[in-house]
């Protein structure tokens, strides 16, 4: 046996104590909950403006209660329902008061359906008799107390229904759904997934009318996904879903009239699509905003819902197209607040009741990039904006004249705000790229601290024992723009030595990856990778988010040109840093940062080595209308644009080495995406890798799902760069 010298054991206990200090970030940790951020528990502000409440969940016993907390001593001060209290609900998993406060509606047996549409079983609870009535026997949708919480609207099998509370008695507004066909009072799959809201139905103030829409999907085409399961054949699921240049949904609006039970359509001008209806505090007047089909005409109408008249509130056009919001808040006297790009940014703007500008409240090039609402006893409008950088965050109120503005919270990095309901307090969160986020309670008038309430110092302690290395944020001139990157270093980096560079990005329009805000998941990852010497960058390129309206729409018509140009120029120009191995260069991407890595590599195979696509867009073709029309048109009008940028119409460019991954069950970016990549790499005889998730949708995960697929994806990393 070999003599080990007493010197040579303390140099490997020193050494064994650096590496510790060092240790790089696994996988299995990340996904596990190891640097789990601690938060603030879902918080929802009382009508006082001085209370919230939270949900909370025993973990051990699953007794669920809706606590009561104040916000100036952020102390609990009741507890407003508790699970073991009611026999017949032993948990629940969300509630939702009425108007007044005096009931909740409890939610059990949540069953998601798409990304945001939900079924299941809800009770209506009294908070001061404690009783507890059941709305459906079945499982349901959307459920809505009326105004003065007597009453109960909700979807089920694709009609509308009103549940009165005190006789128990249920009344079936519509009677024609029918699945894959016709639709009541919820959305479909692409207005679900596009314009983000599932409830398409709304009480009106004293609880009167409902104004709903109505889906008639029969002649959208139909796709079919196999779940695999555990049986012994897999099962077809089969569900509308309009693909770029196809039928869509015809959508209509309806007036329900409560006591009568008439229902009476309203003609907004044959609208190809609503994406919003509002009702103002008049309670007979409806806003309806209406798109037409390339979204760069929004015109939004004012409807009599007792003469059933229709008149012209507003207008906004675009060259390219008109983004859809949740801004629009009617005042006192139904003057509105609207947000537009149409000056070359996004600001805030004030009409009057007939649709007349008043004023725009914001100006200057930077972008409001949250809208929190209005306080009209102060005359403040709360928002967040670009106005310390875009990469940054910062929360201000300003005077509806446009004067007298207030920076409340911009401190460097990212302020986000949550307000009381009468805007006498705001929780900030703020973070950054080197801090984890931080909840702090403020006055709303001025900004002032109120107290601190929670941090996450220990996880930046625990984060001392890992090799943790700093983004560094600066701006790389290409194609004659300044775009915003960083770079994350090894700890130990020696700038006489070459790395590989891998690049991440998204880039899908209006989007930023590059932001002064604390890790995610990805990022934590990409910390593993650069403890083992990588050098990883992210650029963020024409077409992303909050740097003004033409950098961002200058890329329409041609998803995947001029994103993809600037990422294979980022490459090239940060090969030429004196430290970077120009011969080893990597991308990878999730959904459209898997369409742009997948024509990284094959447009730039001159600069790229290697690329990892998950669930990419393949062809434009294969996605859905709505967000693919609102950039490219229809394939019909379009077709090189579709054409030109479609990675599978040029895989004979492929000379690197490539990983493409999709689950199959994907309802968003179908796996018939990837299926037909793969199909026109083997006819063109390239050699690549891949990976199938079966059953797994769009974000790929459950149980060991997500630790398989980035040991995978690392290994593939260190394999091949």
């Amino acid at each position: 046996m070999r003599k080990i010298h007493l010197f040579t054991l303390i140099l490997l206990s020193f050494n064994v104590i650096i590496w510790a200090q060092d240790k790089p970030i696994s996988v299995s940790e990340i996904y596990q909950g190891a640097f789990r951020t601690e938060g603030l528990e879902a918080l929802r502000s009382m009508n006082n403006g001085t209370q919230y409440t939270v949900l909370h969940t025993n973990r051990i016993s699953q007794e669920t209660t809706v606590d009561k907390y104040d916000y100036k001593t952020l102390e609990k001060v009741g507890t407003v329902v508790s699970s073991s209290d009611i026999a017949e609900i032993p948990s629940f998993s969300a509630y939702t008061f009425s108007d007044d406060e005096k009931k909740l509606l409890l939610s059990t047996e949540i069953e998601p359906i798409f990304r945001r549409s939900r079924l299941g079983i809800y009770y209506v609870y009294d908070i001061a008799t404690k009783n507890v009535v059941k709305v459906s026997e079945s499982k349901i949708q959307e459920p809505l107390f009326s105004p003065d919480g007597n009453r109960v609207a909700y979807v089920k099998d694709n009609n509308l229904y009103i549940f009165t509370i005190d006789t128990k008695k249920t009344e079936q507004v519509t009677t024609d759904g029918v699945k894959n066909q016709i639709i009541n009072g919820v959305t479909d799959w692409v207005y679900e997934e596009e314009f983000a809201f599932v409830r398409a139905y709304e009480w009106n103030a004293d609880g009167s009318k409902i104004a709903f829409l109505r889906f008639d999907e029969t002649n959208v085409p139909e796709f079919s996904m196999d779940v695999y399961g555990t049986g012994l054949y897999q099962q077809p699921y089969v569900f509308k879903y309009p693909k770029a240049g196809e039928n869509n949904s015809l959508v209509t609006l309806h007036l329900l009239d409560v006591a009568s039970g008439d229902i009476a359509a309203v003609d907004v001008n044959n609208a190809y699509y609503i994406p919003r209806i509002k009702w103002m505090n008049h309670k007979d007047m409806l806003s309806v905003q209406t798109l037409n089909r390339h979204q760069n005409h929004l015109t939004m109408y004012a409807v009599n819902a007792k003469k059933n008249e229709v008149s012209v509130l507003l207008e906004e056009k675009d060259d390219a197209y008109v983004d859809v919001t949740d801004n629009l808040t009617f005042l006192e006297d139904d003057s509105f607040i609207w947000t537009s790009e149409k000056d070359g940014w996004n600001h805030i703007y004030l009409y009057g009741e007939d649709g007349s500008l008043m004023n725009q409240i914001t100006k200057g090039d930077w972008e409001v990039t949250k809208y929190y609402g209005y306080d009209q006893n102060e005359d403040k409008i709360y928002y967040q904006s670009t106005e310390n950088g875009s990469i940054n965050r910062g929360v201000y109120n300003i005077s509806s004249a446009g004067d007298d503005k207030k920076a409340l919270a911009v401190v460097e990095g990212t302020n986000n705000a949550s307000f009381s309901t009468d805007f006498t307090y705001f929780i900030n969160t703020f973070s950054s790229a080197e801090m984890p986020p931080v909840y702090t309670l403020h006055k709303a008038v001025n900004g002032k601290k109120v107290k601190d309430i929670k941090d996450n110092d220990q996880l930046l302690q625990r984060l001392k024992s890992y090799a943790v290395s700093p983004k560094e944020f600066s701006t790389i001139s290409i194609n004659g723009n300044d775009l915003n990157m960083y770079m994350i270093k090894p700890k130990d980096f020696d700038a006489s030595k070459k790395y590989p560079l891998f690049m991440y990005q998204y880039s899908g329009p209006g989007s930023q990856n590059v932001s002064n805000s604390w890790m995610g998941a990805n990022d934590y990852w990409h910390q593993g990778l650069v403890a083992e010497g990588y050098i990883v960058a992210c650029v963020d390129g024409r077409g992303t988010g909050f740097k003004g309206r033409d950098f961002k729409k200058v890329t329409q018509k041609e998803l995947g040109k001029y994103e993809v140009e600037d990422q294979i120029a980022a490459a090239k120009k940060l090969s030429e840093l004196p430290y970077i191995d120009e011969e080893r260069t990597g991308i990878w991407g999730w959904s459209y940062g898997g369409f742009m890595s997948t024509n990284c590599i094959l447009k730039g195979n001159d600069t790229f080595e290697m690329a990892i696509a998950v669930a990419p867009v393949t062809s434009w073709a294969f996605y859905d209308t709505i967000y693919t029309e609102r950039y490219m048109q229809t394939p019909q009008e379009n077709q090189s644009g579709y054409d030109d940028n479609s990675p599978f119409n040029y895989p004979h460019l492929l000379e690197g080495d490539y990983l493409l991954i999709h689950g199959t069950g994907d309802d968003n970016v179908h796996v018939q995406n990837s299926m037909r990549m793969i199909e026109a790499l083997i006819q063109a005889n390239k050699q690549f890798d891949w990976g199938i998730y079966p059953d797994k949708n769009h974000g790929i995960y459950g149980g060991n799902t997500r630790i398989h697929l980035y040991n995978k994806m690392a290994n593939f990393i260190k394999e091949k760069l």
